[in-house]
């Protein structure tokens, strides 16, 4: 069987920065469903497209393939009087406006003299990632399993936390 539409694709793979550094530590399994769902990166998806169990891959994203460019106006200096009293370094703020319909989750990255800066980029973006692996397992679904995933994606969509 190859990956084709509708098949659900096991891979275990590793993902690096141009430094060789290894940022997917414990989590080298991945299950996505083929088929241009946005399920993962369109690049990775089209070098994954009629491979086999076992076939090996190597695909490298730039930015704008992968988590996007490092936009500096996601940077934000917050004073903590309106923050949380056990705010810390790396904790997660949901900054979702009633106006949006994207909440955009804050990390704080650093703390200072009544001020903490909040950081909404993805941590991986404006880095180029490498993507390398392993095709594991593939499974054939039929339509009624392919619907069912999708009808969850939309479902976890309304509620979903990046």
């Amino acid at each position: 069987m190859k990956i084709e539409k509708n098949v659900l694709v096991h891979i275990d793979y590793k993902l690096t920065n141009p430094e060789g550094i290894i940022l997917n530590e414990g989590e080298e399994e991945l299950i996505y469903l083929h088929g241009d769902y946005g399920h993962v990166f369109s690049k990775l998806e089209k070098a994954l497209e009629g491979k086999k169990e076992g076939d090996t891959f190597c695909v490298t994203l730039e930015p704008h393939e992968a988590f996007g460019m490092y936009d500096e106006s996601l940077v934000v200096k917050e004073s903590l009087e309106a923050l949380p009293e056990d705010i810390f370094i790396g904790m997660e703020l949901d900054g979702s406006e009633d106006d949006f319909e994207e909440s955009v989750i804050y990390t704080v990255t650093h703390l200072e003299d009544g001020y903490a800066l909040l950081n909404a980029n993805h941590p991986l973006a404006g880095i180029t990632l490498t993507f390398e692996g392993t095709i594991t397992e593939l499974q054939k679904l039929s339509d009624e399993e392919v619907k069912e995933i999708l009808e969850h994606d939309e479902h976890e969509g309304e509620h979903h936390h990046h």
